[in-house]
């Protein structure tokens, strides 16, 4: 009698879905950076999480689906989008508007490193290993590299913007854990859902703060947050949500490593950015740090009888 087989995602397709996350997330800081020249950051993100909404809204629509009616569903969907969007959103796009995009990187690419740190001290749901620990360790060393010791130097300026960041990235790390909760839930639920809350919450701010009737941005800012909407935005969420349940808290959100390589290539691409001889040491840290955090331990083999 022979047992049925249990269906398990294959690790090199979510693997590849991981370094498709980073860069849709990798290329984010430059969509802020140009939509944030001629629109506040509030109205923004405003506008970033109903256009992201109404489009996972609409291919749900598509494929037959529909949302969830249980309240208890969407006060989680409510937190999820606090914590994972309107939060994070809103300071990482005010703090760019004094903070350098490379400074910016690091101190947000360290969403592991709290989601590590919350996982040990408070959850505790997922095994803590030397790898996961090595791991996060090669990843801080990487990003360090890659960006160049000389970006630190702004630490201190700004510095309200700059711990704007890092609360930005513990909040990113809170959701990460949460966002296990979603399971039983069809990706794009919790994606549409949490997009949809965040707008509710943002719109009438935007309304009375920004008056965006008044304003008139470029056809560069609107092209950026069109493309941070859609790629960076509800495309990335749907990923987002799928890894959380097949590679952990710890394995999806060491994305942000990878992601910064990612990002550095793009300001190398699209802003003539050059890249420091450091930089590629970097890379095989953060490619360490990434494959020890995500890769399954090796399992006994089993003795024939």
């Amino acid at each position: 009698m022979s047992a049925t087989p249990v269906q398990t995602p294959s690790l090199a397709k979510e693997l590849a879905l991981l370094a498709l996350l980073a860069t849709l997330w990798g290329a984010s800081y430059t969509f802020i950076r140009v939509g944030v020249e001629t629109i506040p950051p509030v109205t923004f993100i405003a506008a970033r999480t109903l256009i992201a909404g109404g489009l996972l809204l609409a291919i749900i629509k598509l494929r037959g689906l529909v949302l969830p009616r249980d309240p208890a569903i969407w006060k989680r969907f409510l937190i999820q989008a606090c914590i994972n969007s309107v939060i994070p959103f809103t300071l990482i796009a005010w703090a760019e508007l004094t903070v350098n995009a490379g400074l910016a990187t690091i101190l947000n690419s360290t969403t592991p490193i709290f989601a590590f740190l919350l996982t040990v001290l408070i959850t505790r749901h997922e095994a803590v290993t030397t790898r996961k620990v090595f791991g996060v360790a090669a990843g801080v060393i990487g990003i360090s590299l890659i960006i160049g010791l000389e970006a630190f130097n702004g630490i201190g300026k700004e510095l309200v913007a700059q711990l704007a960041i890092v609360a930005a990235t513990i909040s990113y790390a809170a959701a990460a854990i949460l966002g296990k909760g979603f399971k039983n839930l069809d990706p794009m639920m919790p994606a549409a859902g949490s997009m949809l809350c965040g707008a509710v919450i943002l719109i009438p701010v935007s309304l009375v703060v920004d008056r965006p009737w008044t304003l008139a941005p470029s056809a560069h800012s609107l092209l950026a947050l069109l493309g941070l909407a859609v790629f960076s935005t509800a495309l990335a969420f749907v990923i987002y949500f799928r890894l959380i349940n097949t590679l952990g808290t710890v394995g999806t959100t060491s994305q942000a490593y990878l992601r910064v390589p990612i990002g550095v290539g793009i300001g190398v691409l699209f802003l003539g950015e050059s890249l420091a001889s450091t930089a590629w040491i970097g890379l095989g840290c953060v490619i360490a740090g990434v494959a020890a955090m995500t890769l399954p331990g090796r399992k006994k083999a089993a003795i024939a009888a």
